[in-house]
């Protein structure tokens, strides 16, 4: 079929069902089916959007609706009733392109959607269809999924034909079957302000550089939890479990970061795998708890769960960090379902090319939101600020943060929503972190973006990860990411707390895999072992995969340490993946984000295996040592300039002969690398203005392997020094407590960190 036909047959209204045309359209362009029942309709207000309830004029109680759909003809609320049954009211009211009506009656737990009417011209971007039922974007609690029970999504879901014959023009004929059975819904939610009160005054406020995250998924982390009961595992009432808390403090993490928790859904090419998308990486609401982990119900009972979890957090002094994915949405590109943006207002929301038809994708996902749109960055801003003043949360990590920052095209850090961020009075006070890349071009912003923010640094996990299987060719790049990466971020006023340091994240191999495969071993998801990355910058350790062999084993278990050791010893704001200090393993598999089972779940057996539980003794031993130095969480830059006459300096390098290094010494090859930081002259004050002091230490961190002889430096640097953590050791529940004198060679073991502390 000609371009020209395709439009033609489009815009005349050819069914793709039987080839007839469709029933005439009212004067708006409003179809419903015959006999609808329908609610009583008052004008309500623009304001707030979505559903709330509340008492309405003349004191009667309802739900008002509000629906900024631009370029919409008309617009229905759809409410169901318990066997589904529809009842459609029109929305009449129009202002500033916002849909409102209030609706008397309509109480807490009522599912609803809309229906949008306007025209179907995908070359133009139009693709409105009211035969779809759309989730409300500011829906605060979802029932239902796409699909529901169904193997994979079923064709009712799309707004164009699936199974139009020829398929290069599928997503331009419409398809007017009506998708509500298949599709979630919104539930209306009462708003119990009353219970809120707790959030303000007792939310924990751990400055930046105190702060050690801790990266966790909600089902992964407690599924498997003997000490949480069954009903609760894999739910947000699981984490809230006092065993699941006692866990995080023992280790001594200040804050847990989520991986989404947003409303999302399973993509069709995973259900029809009998797969599911297990990280969540694919938003569809920005309001709402994911409904898979409620333990309580999904009429709504999940705000109220998530609530009490984030207070039983705070109340262990854990704050409550959000991964978000404002960057894209379940819908994908044309080929896509249509569940809620594309059907309200496709060419409003979304990112189109000149090309109208198709969409901008700088996620990899299918589409980009258009950010730059006025009501695009208001769902936004009005999504954040919901999660902090209503659910209580702490911060958010920014998923391709990237692409939030393009203005039209480009990557631009004075973009409008960087600027709204940066003035909104609720936004700029909570934690904010950019995954400073997406996958467009220019898209790689590490270093960049203006000082509110920190940053994902993967040129730290990249120098250490390199360092310690041997592939650096010499210690510049590790020094600048061990001291907190001022080569990245002393600019603007930002601090070494801007670099949020990781050796692993939730994509990519675990810490124990890291130093287990060499190769990915991503069968499982069935996608031929062509997902995930190949550059993994890792070391097998002589073996590709699990073995028998002791002395591999220990070696691999002496790794681990280092990679904790050096992360936790780093300047900059440490990040743990939940599972790596108990040793973790997802078989080698690189791209887990569809394997939701236990490839992904946290295996807390491991925490009393004998060969795994010292690794979980050291992480909580170093986390301890942060809190207890600061001279290890620095809120300021190292200078290396000399303090006093006895020519100390707040950081100093050496070498193995104990010589601070020279401009020569940092491009020559080396696999070990001492460091001293000093505690004496730590710049800042405590809350009384005195100025802090600590003690002062020196790292070694020698990565050949076989041992070598170290000079420790003397006078003026220090008179003697205990060694309090020493990574050769298999058995870490205590500190060695060796003394040794300045000046004295000490034996430094193959592949180890040494940290010792100055005396005297």
């Amino acid at each position: 079929m000609s371009s020209a036909a395709e439009q033609e047959a489009v815009r005349g209204g050819q069914s793709a069902l039987n080839g007839e045309r469709h029933a005439p359209a009212g004067a708006n362009g409003h179809r419903r089916s015959p006999g609808t029942p329908r609610a009583p309709v008052w004008p309500g207000s623009p304001t707030p959007l979505g559903a709330r309830y509340r008492v309405g004029p003349d004191g009667v109680a309802g739900t008002n609706f509000a629906l900024w759909a631009g370029g919409a003809e008309a617009v229905e609320v759809c409410l169901f009733d318990d066997r589904g049954t529809e009842t459609r009211c029109p929305l009449t009211e129009l202002t500033h392109e916002i849909w409102h009506g209030f609706i008397p009656g309509v109480q807490p737990g009522q599912r609803y959607g809309f229906r949008v009417h306007g025209r179907w011209d995908p070359w133009t971007g139009a693709r409105w269809n009211p035969a779809k039922l759309l989730l409300d974007p500011y829906a605060r609690a979802v029932d239902g999924a796409p699909g529901n029970d169904f193997g994979a999504l079923p064709p009712e879901v799309y707004g164009h034909v699936r199974d139009w014959p020829q398929q290069h023009v599928a997503d331009t004929v419409r398809d007017d079957r009506d998708s509500a059975p298949f599709v979630p819904k919104g539930v209306v939610v009462h708003d119990d302000t009353a219970d809120d009160e707790w959030m303000d005054d007792r939310r924990p406020k751990t400055p930046w550089a105190d702060s050690v995250i801790y990266e966790l998924h909600v089902r992964g982390f407690t599924k498997l939890h003997p000490g949480i009961p069954e009903e609760l595992r894999g739910t947000y009432a699981g984490l809230a479990h006092p065993a699941a808390i006692d866990h995080l403090v023992r280790l001594g993490v200040t804050a847990v970061e989520l991986l989404p928790v947003h409303q999302f859904a399973h993509e069709d090419h995973l259900l029809r795998r009998d797969l599911r998308n297990y990280w969540g990486y694919n938003s569809i609401g920005y309001f709402a708890p994911h409904a898979g982990y409620s333990a309580s119900g999904t009429g709504g009972q999940q705000v109220g769960e998530f609530k009490r979890m984030v207070r039983a957090l705070h109340a262990a002094g854990i704050e409550v960090i959000l991964d978000v994915v404002y960057n894209h949405t379940a819908e994908a590109g044309e080929l896509g379902p249509t569940l809620s943006l594309r059907g309200i207002d496709n060419r409003g929301y979304y990112r189109l090319q000149p090309d109208a038809r198709r969409y901008a994708d700088y996620t990899g996902c299918g589409n980009t939101l258009h950010v730059v749109q006025p009501n695009v960055l208001r769902l936004i801003t009005d999504s954040l600020r919901y999660w902090v003043t209503e659910m209580g949360v702490d911060g958010f990590r920014f998923d391709l943060a990237a692409a939030l920052a393009r203005s039209m095209h480009d990557v631009d850090m004075l973009s409008p929503f960087l600027a709204v961020i940066a003035q909104d009075p609720v936004l700029r006070r909570v934690k904010l972190i950019a995954e400073p890349w997406d996958v467009g071009s220019g898209g790689y912003q590490v270093g960049a973006f203006p000082p509110l923010w920190t940053e994902w640094n993967d040129r730290y996990r990249d120098a250490v990860r390199d360092f310690w299987r041997g592939a650096l060719p010499d210690v510049r790049a590790l020094g600048y990411r061990l001291s907190g990466s001022s080569d990245l971020y002393a600019w603007g006023g930002r601090r070494p707390y801007a670099s949020v340091n990781f050796v692993t994240a939730h994509d990519g191999f675990t810490l124990r895999d890291l130093v287990s495969y060499e190769r990915k071993h991503n069968e499982a998801n069935g996608e031929g072992n062509r997902d995930g990355t190949n550059d993994n910058r890792s070391w097998n350790c002589g073996a590709e995969g699990e073995t028998d062999d002791a002395r591999i084993g220990a070696l691999r278990r002496r790794q681990l340490r280092n990679l904790l050791t050096t992360l936790l010893l780093s300047t900059g704001v440490p990040m743990l993946v939940a599972g790596d200090e108990l040793g973790r393993t997802q078989g080698g598999n690189n791209n887990a984000y569809c394997q939701d089972n236990a490839t992904s779940w946290l295996d807390w057996t491991l925490l009393d295996d004998p060969d795994w539980r010292p690794l979980y003794e050291l992480t909580s031993r170093l986390i301890g040592l942060r809190h207890t130095h600061p001279v290890l969480r620095r809120r300021a830059f190292f200078s290396g300039r000399q303090q006093g006459a006895d020519g100390l300096r707040d950081l100093a390098w050496f070498t193995p002969h104990g010589t601070e290094m020279t401009e020569r010494d940092w491009y020559a090859p080396t696999a070990g690398l001492g460091l001293y930081l000093s505690g004496r002259d730590i710049p800042g004050r405590d809350a009384r203005g005195a100025q802090v002091t600590d003690d002062s230490f020196l790292a070694v961190l020698h990565a050949a392997d076989r041992p070598a002889s170290w000079v420790l430096p003397g006078a003026p640097w220090a008179e003697a020094y205990e060694l309090i953590v020493d990574t050769s050791r298999e058995d870490q529940a205590t500190a060695p407590g060796t003394v040794h004198r300045g000046g004295e060679t000490v034996t430094v073991p193959a592949r180890s960190v040494l940290l010792l502390k100055v005396r005297g």
